[in-house]
């Protein structure tokens, strides 16, 4: 029985570090069979690329995809083991496709075999359309639309009040961060990233995704998952697949996904995976939600405790 007033939350690509998951890998025999299991499926040796990296292997976009969602899935398979079944799911970016899982709508072998060909199909079009990302902080989101249409750039991502990624040719990019200065930001910081993600730059891998995505099975979910597109509900499978697709370039839209689970009672997150970015989020969102995260075992311990399963 899922507990209806809790959210589990997924993190996407920018989360990964050598070492995640390590510790529940050692505690816990079922995450090893899992780590097993992916490593066939995916053709890569997971546990090295996970564990030992190194750091510059483990960033490659077609490499850090699937690493990311088997951590998030390994986390997710631990707070299984302990009892706890969400109400709802939501995933950042990359991390709707564990969300998706964890309501039943991809099984094990399609989530990871699409997180890989996701970050094939996006890295083959950076390499097409090199571009960069930067984090536009303390403006408002019709400041960064200005900025964006001044300098022929896009917003990628609406992730908290104060907090939107921007995406686009590495001059446009700098650009915007000039504007931004200029305009009253606190900051802006360029993003590690390896291409132009959430932009219309990745039209080419959504083209290709979309006929990768259409031979996976999708079953409708068997509890609430928001969507990173329009912050609203997946209502079947057929949407999700749908969804997933347009996601490749269209923004992800955090706080509004957000801000509609609060809106309907959801009190009570745990981010499930590696860091705590999502974490961190959601409190400058609303600092009167709970929220814990899941990484390994003292985290685990005190998410059980605050959520009364510890």
């Amino acid at each position: 029985m899922g507990d209806r007033g809790l959210v589990l939350l997924y993190p996407g690509q920018g989360s990964q570090y050598v070492g995640m998951g390590k510790a529940f890998y050692d505690a816990f025999p079922e995450v090893r069979a899992l780590f097993r299991r992916a490593s066939e499926i995916l053709s890569l040796e997971m546990e090295r690329l996970c564990f030992q990296g190194p750091e510059e292997h483990l960033v490659l976009t077609d490499n850090v995809q699937p690493a990311i969602t088997l951590v998030n899935m390994a986390c997710s398979l631990v707070l299984g083991l302990q009892g706890v079944r969400p109400g709802a799911t939501a995933g950042h970016s990359l991390g709707e496709y564990t969300a998706l899982h964890v309501a039943g709508v991809l099984d094990e072998g399609a989530v990871l075999q699409l997180a890989r060909l996701r970050g094939q199909r996006m890295q083959e079009a950076a390499d097409r359309h090199p571009g960069a990302m930067a984090a536009l902080l303390n403006l408002s989101p019709d400041k960064v639309s200005e900025i964006c249409e001044a300098c022929d750039i896009e917003v990628a991502n609406i992730n908290a009040p104060g907090q939107i990624i921007v995406s686009g040719t590495h001059t446009g990019v700098a650009r915007a961060m000039e504007m931004a200065a200029a305009g009253g930001s606190r900051r802006s910081i360029r993003l590690s990233v390896s291409g132009p993600w959430h932009s219309r730059f990745m039209r080419p891998a959504q083209e290709q995704f979309a006929l990768d995505l259409a031979r996976y099975p999708f079953k409708d979910p068997e509890h609430s998952v928001v969507a990173n597109v329009d912050a609203d509900y997946v209502k079947d499978g057929a949407t999700a697949r749908e969804n997933l697709a347009r996601q490749v370039c269209a923004p992800v839209r955090w706080q509004e996904s957000m801000e509609r689970l609060i809106g309907d009672g959801h009190r009570r997150f745990v981010e499930v995976g590696p860091k705590r970015v999502l974490r961190g989020l959601l409190r400058q969102i609303d600092r009167e939600v709970e929220v814990w995260n899941v990484e390994d075992p003292k985290s685990l311990d005190e998410c059980l405790k605050g959520i009364g399963c510890g």
